[in-house]
């Protein structure tokens, strides 16, 4: 530890004060670690045995071009995927530019214009408020073509309201979409046993309801998913947990092969589907990335378990505190003020291996209703299962910190976020 005080004094300009009060803190985690280390070995386990059963070879690697028949390494991966995730099928696509893109092609491959779609854990990320068109106007919005939406409000104490799904459920019901991590909201992030009990109360008043889960920033963070309990869908980005900072773009669609080929005929083309879509060349990456996600996941279970600790101990509520159960990579930790979101985002940003020199401001975004500051030093544009963090400017003024490939990288970004607060003054040890 003396040669990393010493790197981390000399090097990185970081404080004495600043570094004692960081390893104090992480003195404390050693038990929550562990339990960390154990899910990153089942996990690691699990995505191993899948390539191991679906007889992963290094000819899988060679990509496609033009049309993409006959692409066995695409469907080797998707086999992979989906045993993983214990669906019937995945489509797991280098066409699929984000999560949002992901949730898009499914709920438009699953809904048609008459259904009814509900959202079960309030208004669902700011960016699907375009895709659904539900509080503004958006050309070649779910709404513009029919489908119509409500969403069940949150209870008080920010967890879903079980029986207000129930009630809320029509006769033209198609789809209840179940959003995991809390992206910009306040509420707890839903464990896979919160997303079971959704499941089966919606089910239990009628099964052929489409049950979706936003999978997004939850892969690997426990020992299922919720395909596991009764998903029809899980839907997430490779460039969060399940690329491993590997993959350069993608997204995947689990669940019930119907289903999945209804996404899928929408990505590409009705009555082709699956059969198409070139790799370009990205299939290593995407399947090394898979392999290398549950590491990757760790790293950032555990930057996130010390932010935590750290601006807990700093006197800032944080969400969730240290030593509760974690649904996902993503630390909420509330700042108080603008001034100390900016700060914050500032240091995480020197902090990165990419861009460190860049200083970070706020900005409108599109598919945002407010300004966003983002710290985004990446090897993967806006890869957030890399070390990052970003947070709307407007009360009560939270910074959502998020990734760490490592975590001794981990680690030192949050040296230099209260570095940087320290010696902007908004902090003082």
């Amino acid at each position: 530890m003396e040669r990393i005080k010493e790197i981390a004094l000399n090097s990185l300009g970081i404080d004495e004060k600043v570094f004692d009060l960081v390893i104090n803190e992480e003195k404390k985690l050693k038990e929550r670690f562990s339990e960390i280390d154990d899910i990153t070995d089942y996990n690691q386990m699990k995505v191993i045995c899948a390539m191991q059963k679906n007889r992963l070879a290094i000819d899988h690697f060679c990509g496609t071009t033009g049309y993409g028949y006959d692409d066995e390494g695409r469907d080797v991966l998707e086999r992979i995927y989906a045993d993983v995730f214990k669906t019937e099928d995945a489509l797991v696509r280098p066409q699929i530019i984000s999560g949002t893109h992901a949730l898009t092609v499914a709920l438009f491959g699953n809904l048609r214009p008459g259904d009814h779609l509900l959202s079960a854990a309030g208004s669902p990320y700011d960016t699907l408020e375009g895709v659904i068109g539900y509080k503004r106007e958006v050309k070649g919005s779910l709404k513009s073509l029919g489908v119509q939406y409500s969403e069940v409000p949150l209870k008080a104490d920010g967890t879903v309201d079980l029986e207000g799904v129930e009630k809320a459920i029509r006769p033209n019901t198609r789809l209840v979409t179940i959003q995991r991590s809390k992206g910009y909201a306040l509420r707890p992030s839903l464990s896979v046993e919160d997303i079971a009990e959704i499941i089966s109360r919606v089910k239990a008043v009628r099964d052929d309801i489409i049950c979706m889960v936003d999978n997004c920033y939850g892969e690997f963070t426990d020992y299922t998913e919720p395909s596991e309990v009764g998903a029809d869908l899980i839907v997430g980005s490779l460039i969060k947990n399940p690329g491993g900072g590997l993959a350069p773009v993608g997204g995947y669609i689990a669940g019930k092969a119907e289903y999945v080929e209804n996404a899928a005929f929408r990505l590409t083309v009705p009555g082709m589907g699956k059969e198409v879509g070139p790799t370009l060349g990205v299939t290593q990456s995407l399947v090394q990335g898979f392999y290398q996600a549950p590491q990757a996941v760790c790293g950032s279970l555990k930057t996130a378990v010390l932010a935590s600790s750290v601006f807990e101990a700093l006197g800032f509520e944080v969400s969730p505190k240290p030593l509760e159960k974690r649904c996902d990579i993503v630390q909420c930790i509330l700042l108080k003020n603008r001034e100390n979101l900016i700060s914050f985002c500032r240091g995480i940003q020197m902090g990165a291996a990419v861009d460190s020199h860049a200083l970070p401001y706020p900005a409108p975004m599109p598919g945002y209703d407010s300004d966003i500051i983002m710290a985004a030093g990446a090897f993967v544009q806006g890869s957030s299962i890399e070390l990052s963090a970003d947070g709307p400017l407007r009360e009560p003024f939270a910074v959502f910190l998020q990734g760490g490939l490592n975590y001794a990288h981990g680690r030192m970004g949050i040296m230099k976020a209260v570095q940087n607060m320290v010696n902007e003054k908004r902090l003082e040890l």
